[in-house]
């Protein structure tokens, strides 16, 4: 298992609209850096991340896997 950052701008995808999609979660799309996409390729089931809001926010806001 692993463990991984996975930074949002709470205006563009939030914590509530992680938890607004459920058990199923979502994709997560538009990311435009190519060593952070293939950060998100490399995760596998089981792998937990800190969700942490970028921006004014600053604060990690929950965990998923």
């Amino acid at each position: 298992m692993h463990y991984w950052l996975l930074k949002s701008e709470p205006d563009t995808f939030s914590w509530a609209d992680q938890v607004a999609k459920g058990a199923q979660g979502g994709v997560w799309d538009g990311v435009r850096n190519h060593q952070a996409a293939g950060f998100l390729r490399a995760m596998a089931p089981g792998d937990r991340a800190f969700f942490y809001h970028t921006g004014n926010e600053r604060s990690i806001v929950g965990i998923v896997e």
